[in-house]
């Protein structure tokens, strides 16, 4: 069996298990954010997938629906009482378990970027990135945990994430597209729970 269909297959099975086992808890969720504020329960965005092909990414809104900033910057105002604690424990991330299940995502892989900044890689980096299924979590998302606070602490946000944070990252996904493995990525999932366990 090929590493790409083992790596599907164990995606599957552990993202219909998380499904069935976390659906009181996404219930739970459902009904915060819909009581919390006026606005759907899910986020859905347009990412870049595999081999640069769109895709529709679903997480628990955390946000009011008003205009704003594509980044998040620090206590973003637009941020909800629901949202903020599902934040603070990834538990907004959770409903990308469904993109995992049909095929859009990976339980790890490179963050999924929006169009525009997927615009911004270098062409070699570009390639190796996009060669893979975008995941939930990867070395980049560790290593930038904190990116909010990071950017509400520049002068220029938007510059920051350009010239700063998303070269850096894109590094790291480039490095974990050439290298990855089953046995990386229950490293990466296992350190990504100790991460959120620990707050």
């Amino acid at each position: 069996m090929s590493g790409a269909l083992s790596k599907r297959l164990f995606d599957a099975a552990c993202a219909a298990a998380g499904l069935v086992l976390l659906a009181p808890l996404l219930l739970f969720a459902a009904v915060w954010v819909k009581v919390d504020s006026p606005g759907p329960v899910l986020f859905r965005q347009t990412r870049v997938g595999r081999r640069g092909e769109p895709f529709t990414i679903h997480k628990f809104r955390t946000m009011r629906v008003e205009p704003g900033a594509a980044i998040t910057v620090g206590a973003d105002p637009r941020i909800t009482r629901s949202g903020h604690f599902l934040r603070q424990t990834k538990l907004d991330e959770l409903p990308q378990l469904w993109d995992v299940l049909r095929g859009a995502m990976s339980l790890v892989g490179p963050r999924p970027e929006l169009p525009h900044y997927v615009a911004l890689y270098p062409a070699d980096l570009r390639e190796r990135v996009l060669a893979v299924r975008p995941g939930i979590t990867d070395p980049a998302s560790l290593a930038f945990s904190h990116e909010a606070e990071l950017l509400a602490a520049a002068a220029d946000p938007e510059r920051e994430y350009r010239e700063v944070i998303l070269p850096a990252k894109l590094r790291l996904s480039a490095d974990y597209a050439a290298t990855a493995s089953l046995a990386t990525d229950l490293r990466l999932i296992a350190q990504t729970l100790v991460r959120v366990l620990r707050g």
